[in-house]
């Protein structure tokens, strides 16, 4: 008989039993604790106190303990192996996942479909009623996969072992398949039609695609266009005859995530150049008319998302989400009304500009006195290098934003309108961004698209391919480093404006 041991987790009050020898890392993964790194212990940031009993720990773990200055009660989930009944002290991370409820146009037809925003960090799932366009219930989840890395070059790095590719297509599919369960298990519906957009990257996962073709220059997915399964196809069962469709990607990091923002914004059929950039992961720009599109991909999400800043985190439970200067000091708002842990993308940007303003750091960035740290509030600072890390990201985007008005022959003040989108940018403070040279455009020409993901994925379901086709043949993905003056415009750009 394989032998039990008990797993309690506090403040949560959760009793875990599950085989003596298991790793960590595959219980509380679906508790909201983050691996970021993929579980390599480096960052730090899946780290459990103890509160009874005991973890051992090699060689290799007490070095990373050590590197990240923890006291001898704390333990890092991604290298630890229960063999005892313990208690761990976890915070319980409440993920802001954006949901939507936009109207937009649509013809009428029968019966329900669900549309399904495939996010690296989170998924929505969507029921619609066809005949009205009413949202009727709506499942929400983090994506299983980030116990191989927050970002998706681990995600690609995971893919790429030994049977890597096929636990994580097998785990996503398992994880929609339940949310669609959840959605119609005691509703007596048919769905008619599942529409899935996501990142390219999570495209290629959940068709089960080779990736490597990502994992280095050019950047070209083996596959990127139209696939099409059926219920069997994915084990899900619990469904008759519907038309799954995921849609395609428009060019390496570009996914069709962005396709479905395309026809949230209804960029493709102004004739004003319009621009549509998403914060997330990746930080996707798009920007074009009727006439034709250009988009491309820039590394800025790390950053944004907190992956690369010593005190960044999720906007979750505990994090500083804004910042703002009152007098000599400064505000701050922490999510969820508690202690602060560490600072979002959104308070990121806000910290940035009150140092800025305060004349703490100079208009390159640079401190301006001798502290070793920059202090936000009690327990929250950031370092010389969170302020680098920040002008890399803000300087892909500007730059991206840039080249692609270079391209077009135009000037960043004929854009007569720019989407920002995504669940982070729905809480940027506009003000600061433009103070900072993040988005160097009119505030008034500025507006937030909210998921606009989910919203075009919503509007999917009530149109045939052909439009989405149009779309395709409208737009040309850029590579933007390929572009012989992007250097020196990216350069230009990590200064604050």
């Amino acid at each position: 008989m394989t032998e039990k041991v008990t797993v309690r987790l506090e403040p949560l009050g959760k009793d875990l039993d599950i085989t003596i020898g298991t790793p960590l890392i595959d219980v509380i993964n679906e508790y909201g604790i983050e691996f970021p790194c993929g579980g390599k212990g480096i960052c730090g940031r899946c780290k459990v106190k103890l509160l009874s009993g005991n973890i051992e720990v090699d060689f290799m773990h007490q070095i990373f303990l050590e590197t990240l200055r923890l006291d001898p009660e704390w333990r890092l989930a991604c290298l630890s192996t229960v063999n005892q009944n313990i208690t761990l002290e976890i915070s319980q991370l409440d993920s802001i996942i954006l949901a939507d409820n936009t109207n937009f146009d649509f013809t009428p037809r029968t019966g329900f479909g669900i549309a399904v925003d495939l996010g690296t960090s989170t998924i929505v799932a969507q029921l619609v009623d066809l005949s009205s366009g009413k949202v009727c219930d709506v499942q929400t989840s983090i994506n299983p996969q980030s116990r191989y890395g927050a970002d998706i070059m681990s995600r690609i790095s995971f893919a790429l072992t030994t049977n890597g590719l096929n636990i994580l297509s097998e785990q996503i599919r398992k994880q929609i398949g339940s949310m669609i369960n959840n959605l119609i298990s005691t509703k007596n519906i048919d769905i008619e039609k599942i529409t899935i957009v996501g990142n390219t990257v999570m495209h290629n996962l959940f068709c089960n695609i080779d990736v490597s073709g990502l994992a280095m220059y050019p950047f070209e997915p083996a596959e990127a266009g139209f696939k099409y399964f059926s219920p069997k196809q994915l084990d899900w069962n619990f469904l008759k005859e519907t038309k799954i469709v995921f849609y395609p990607s428009l060019g390496s990091f570009v996914g069709s995530d962005i396709l479905a923002g395309i026809e949230a914004s209804g960029l493709h059929k102004r004739n004003e150049i319009t621009a549509l950039i998403d914060l997330g992961t990746n930080g996707e720009i798009v920007l074009g008319n009727s006439s034709g599109i250009l988009c491309a991909s820039t590394a800025a999400g790390p950053a944004f998302e907190g992956t690369n800043i010593s005190m960044g985190m999720k906007a979750t439970t505990g994090a500083v989400s804004s910042v703002t200067l009152n007098n000599e000091s400064f505000d701050v708002h922490v999510i969820g009304n508690v202690p602060p842990r560490g600072i979002c993308g959104s308070g990121l940007i806000d910290a940035v500009a009150v140092l800025l303003e305060s004349g703490k750091i100079d208009f390159s960035g640079q401190k301006v006195n001798d502290a070793d740290e920059l202090i936000i509030c009690e327990g929250i600072k950031l370092t010389q290098h969170d302020i680098q890390e920040f002008q890399l990201a803000k300087a892909a985007i500007a730059a991206g934003l840039q080249i692609l008005v270079n391209r077009l022959g135009k000037t960043l003040q004929d854009i007569d309108r720019l989407y920002i989108a995504g669940g982070f940018g729905n809480f940027i403070n506009l003000d600061n961004v433009i103070k900072l040279g993040l988005i160097e455009i009119s505030i008034h020409k500025i507006h937030k698209l909210g998921n606009s993901a989910l919203i075009g994925a919503k509007m999917l379901l009530f149109m045939e391919e052909e439009p989405v086709k149009e779309i395709l043949k409208l737009t040309t993905h850029v590579s933007l480093e390929s572009n012989k003056n992007f250097q020196d415009i990216f350069t230009d750009k990590m200064f604050f404006v």
